[in-house]
């Protein structure tokens, strides 16, 4: 048996306030999800992004100020694996699914996220360092607060790749996986009781 339906305002109205008012900018900006559970909403092709979701669930989150994440923003993008690292030193709520090609970055906001993104694209591309990158977004999140210009706040100033899925290598083959087989069934118990 499949839930009810629910709308954005009655799964909103069972979360704790620093997830449901993230999530009601989302609502606002884009209507209600395309996809909802009493635990997240989903919003697939809206803005520039491929998917966002606002969960429930929030963490704390000190850089560059405490605050709450809870709303998720994902693209399509291509990061080498020798950056990985660079992006974990830059902040903690920008991840990286190399197998289905995303990157995605959690916070408050569209905004945020699209500050945090931009950042990404600039550390990957060599444009900033993850230093130079850290700076940036505290000044750029202190310029918000003072009502001035955000430009990385603004949208993205990079192109999400039309598909980034990356299924790596093989390193078995066929023939080593049934040879494989073939040791375990010799190992099994039941092989050795016949």
């Amino acid at each position: 048996m499949t839930e009810p339906v629910r709308t954005a305002s009655e799964t909103l109205a069972t979360w704790p306030e620093e997830a449901r008012e993230a999530a009601q900018l989302v609502v606002d900006q884009y209507g209600e999800p395309h996809e909802s559970t009493p635990s997240e909403m989903t919003w697939r092709g809206v803005g520039s992004w491929k998917r966002i979701v606002a969960q429930r669930a929030f963490w704390q989150h000190d850089f560059p100020a405490p605050h709450t994440d809870s709303v998720e923003t994902f693209v399509d993008y291509v990061v080498p694996s020798a950056m990985f690292t660079p992006l974990a030193e830059f902040d903690g709520s920008v991840m990286v699914e190399r197998t289905s090609g995303e990157v995605s970055a959690r916070c408050h906001d569209e905004q945020a996220n699209s500050l945090a993104l931009n950042l990404m694209d600039d550390i990957v591309t060599g444009r900033k360092s993850v230093q130079e990158a850290r700076d940036y977004y505290s000044k750029e999140f202190a310029d918000a607060r003072r009502k001035l210009p955000t430009p990385y706040m603004d949208g993205l100033r990079f192109t999400p790749a039309q598909s980034a899925i990356d299924p790596d290598r093989r390193t078995l083959s066929e023939e080593t996986l049934a040879a494989a087989a073939d040791e375990g069934r010799e190992r099994s118990p039941s092989a050795a009781a016949s």
